[in-house]
């Protein structure tokens, strides 16, 4: 015989007056933590009391009723309550829905009870219904209002709308992560969305940041320097599309349209150059978003002096630097600290730095001929170059022979064509050179014979030589001097020394300007160009009155614009990068420490897959690249990169013997460059993996374990 099913009976619901029920010592919840009483007072002055409270009748020592009820659960709608009470919106009096425990259980378990079993609503559902109020008419701002929480919140509660109802789905069934369906949210092109989480469900790395790039890889970020140029407003004013990430700083948002901001930067940028000739008068004004390292090599370089005080400037200027002297005297010789003081002083000092940042003023002649370079800086800002004259808008000088300005101009230092001809005997206007024709002696003081005068300063040239041999610190500012010459002027006087000076520029190297090395070389060129005098004739005796440590620093920064230890496809110089290498050597010159790091732009985009596997094995070891090599090349090399980062790995071609450890230095060679030396070679120090490498995986997964050499990294040997 089946045995009965035992019927439960539910606790009775009734209204209870609100002066006649107290808290239970026994409730659970101490800690604040949620929707505050305030917030949950106006919420329930707003649409009343949702959940009735659950009461235990207080019963005496003969256990009889008293008509007390403690409540153990609801204990923060009571307080709620009891505000609205004391603000005389409810009445004391006024029944309050409440459900009467039987007393079978203890009331700290139905305490813990409702708290423990109550499911906090999915994110999904939260969204579905306020997208309900939201089609029922109310605006982000009344829903924040009415729920208290911020209007961001219901925006980004909102914007999960723009997900396909295909992944919202996946999501639902726990088959994708919040943070997945957040990272979706930043376009509303549902296909794109679906196909790229195709593509993710069948790799390793499902990560939101992953998700976000590859939907925005061929979008450009609000921060990129085109957009900062041109603004975001315009750009949408264009018809352009802006996706906007509310979940993550997004920083903007990415551009959809990177033609849209290419045109737009483009016209900027005209408008801006022709603006610059239009008011400054330049003759030519050359405007591009970027333009080659050495873009400026072959034309004459002129720079301006700066503006002069106006009489009252200079009188502002006196009474600045006055008080801040005397301040900063003051406060000196004073023991306390003065945050007032400090204050001034800053005060003070900007305000003489603002008048000392007066501009250049360049000679209108000058401007007349010349021209300016106008092109994007890293920061979005206009970089504008000016005083550039090329050669064929030089002003013709009429000479008695040679160039405009007896100078040597194609830099080879050659002898001119009569002293060839001469030391060959090649006769020249019909008389040969090299054979002393007998001079008429009529009594007559003629000009001397050319063999004369060729074997007078011939003798010269031999004393002076050797009068310049005994002189080191003379001969040091003839090498300067012409080093000076060949450096910052195109035309000028010419030295007595032959020696040629070679500036090699490398324009099909995208990206050198942007180095922080290119950016000093350049600092230095042009602090140098405005403290050079403007007439090349004058530069010899700027360079006796220069103090010796400025005339060491100038020699350094001419003789280093000659070097160069570029290996090309046709001239692999072999002889001359030996030399640098021992060059850098002598000065611990090494490109990790000079700031060089392997990225996607500068190395690993621009090489093969086995190549990325290679530089992440040979500093990290076999397994950090078997954690990478079944991605496509474009991932592969940015997750190398991350990987890279900070390990002071370099290619081979860029090592110098500084880079090498002790065990490479007498590793015997592979090979050739591309042998992969053996894995427990290059294993180094555990390292934690990036998280888009440990993604799901058990915590003793995500790190590897390598031999005990922290910091070092092993290179390919040679």
């Amino acid at each position: 015989m089946a045995q009965a099913i035992q019927k439960i009976t539910l606790n009775a619901g009734r209204d209870i007056p609100f002066n006649k029920l107290v808290l239970s010592q026994q409730n659970v919840r101490k800690t604040k933590a949620g929707v505050s009483i305030e917030e949950l007072a106006e919420d329930i002055a707003h649409r009343g009391l949702l959940s009735s409270l659950n009461v235990r009748a207080e019963v005496d020592a003969d256990g009889k009723e008293t008509g007390i009820y403690r409540i153990p659960a609801g204990g923060r709608r009571y307080r709620a309550l009891e505000l609205l009470v004391n603000q005389k919106k409810l009445s004391s009096t006024a029944g309050i829905p409440c459900i009467v425990s039987k007393s079978e259980t203890l009331e700290g378990e139905d305490s813990l009870a409702e708290n423990v079993k109550r499911l906090e609503l999915h994110p999904l559902d939260e969204f579905r219904g306020m997208m309900a109020l939201r089609e029922q008419g109310l605006d982000e701002e009344e829903i924040a209002a009415r729920f208290h929480i911020s209007v961001a919140t219901v925006k980004q509660r909102l914007r999960l709308a723009s997900v396909s109802p295909r992944l919202l789905e996946f999501y639902a069934n726990d088959e994708m992560k919040l943070g997945q369906v957040m990272a979706f949210s930043i376009t509303n092109d549902h296909v794109r969305q679906e196909q790229v989480w195709d593509t993710i469900s069948r790799s390793h790395n499902q990560d939101a940041y992953y998700i976000r790039r590859l939907l925005t890889e061929t979008a450009v970020r609000a921060s990129d320097r085109r957009v900062v140029y041109v603004g975001v407003d315009a750009y949408e004013r264009a018809g352009g599309v802006v996706m906007r990430d509310l979940f993550d700083e997004d920083n903007g948002g990415w551009l959809q349209d990177p033609a849209l901001l290419e045109q737009l930067v483009l016209e900027k940028l005209s408008a801006d150059a022709e603006a610059l000739k239009t008011e400054e008068g330049w003759k030519w004004v050359d405007a591009a978003f970027d333009f080659p390292y050495g873009h400026t090599a072959g034309l004459r370089r002129f720079y301006g002096e700066r503006r002069g005080y106006t009489d009252e400037e200079l009188v502002r200027h006196d009474a600045l630097k006055a008080e801040y002297d005397k301040l900063d005297a003051e406060y000196a010789a004073a023991e306390d600290y003065c945050e007032e003081t400090e204050a001034r002083l800053d005060e003070l000092g900007n305000a003489l730095d603002a008048l000392n940042d007066r501009p250049y003023v360049f000679d209108r002649q000058d401007v007349a001929r010349g021209g300016a370079f106008i092109s994007l800086a890293a920061n979005g800002e206009l970089k504008i170059e000016r005083g550039f004259v090329r050669p064929e808008d030089e002003p013709v000088v009429e000479t008695d022979g040679g160039d405009a300005d007896g100078r040597d101009t194609d830099g080879e230092g050659g002898d001119d064509a009569a002293t060839t001809s001469a030391t060959r005997g090649v006769p020249i206007n019909g008389k040969p050179i090299g054979i002393e024709e007998p001079e008429e002696d009529d009594g007559k003081i003629r000009s001397l014979s050319d063999r004369v005068i060729e074997d007078l300063t011939a003798a010269r040239t031999i004393a002076l030589r050797n009068a310049l041999a005994n002189d080191p610190a003379m001969a040091f500012i003839a090498a300067l001097h012409v080093f000076v010459l060949k450096t910052f002027y195109r035309y000028g006087a010419d030295s007595c020394l032959e020696i040629t000076v070679q500036h090699t520029t490398f324009s099909q190297t995208q990206g050198l300007g942007d180095t922080v090395w290119a950016k000093q070389i350049a600092e230095r060129q042009h602090a140098w160009g405005h403290d050079l005098p403007g007439n090349a004739d004058e530069v010899w005796d700027y360079l006796i009155a220069l103090d010796e440590a400025s005339r060491m620093a100038l020699f350094a920064h001419c003789v280093s614009l000659s070097l160069n230890a570029t290996s090309q496809a046709w001239n692999r110089r072999s002889r001359e990068i030996a030399h640098a290498k021992q060059l850098a050597q002598s000065i611990g010159f090494s490109m990790v420490e000079a700031g060089w790091a392997p990225t996607v732009d500068n190395y690993l985009g621009r090489v093969t897959k086995a190549h990325i596997l290679q530089a992440v094995r040979e500093a990290k070891g076999e397994q950090s690249a078997q954690l990478i090599d079944h991605l496509k090349k474009p991932d592969m090399a940015r997750e190398a990169a991350r990987l890279l980062e900070g390990s002071g790995w370099l290619p081979e071609v860029l090592r110098l013997p500084v880079d090498e450890s002790p065990a490479e230095a007498t590793a015997a060679p592979a090979a050739n460059a591309d042998e992969i030396i053996d894995d427990n070679a290059v294993e180094s120090a555990r390292v934690e993996l990036p998280a888009l490498l440990t993604e799901g995986a058990d915590a003793e997964e995500a790190s590897v374990d390598f031999a005990e050499d922290d910091g070092a990294h092993l290179e390919a040997v040679e």
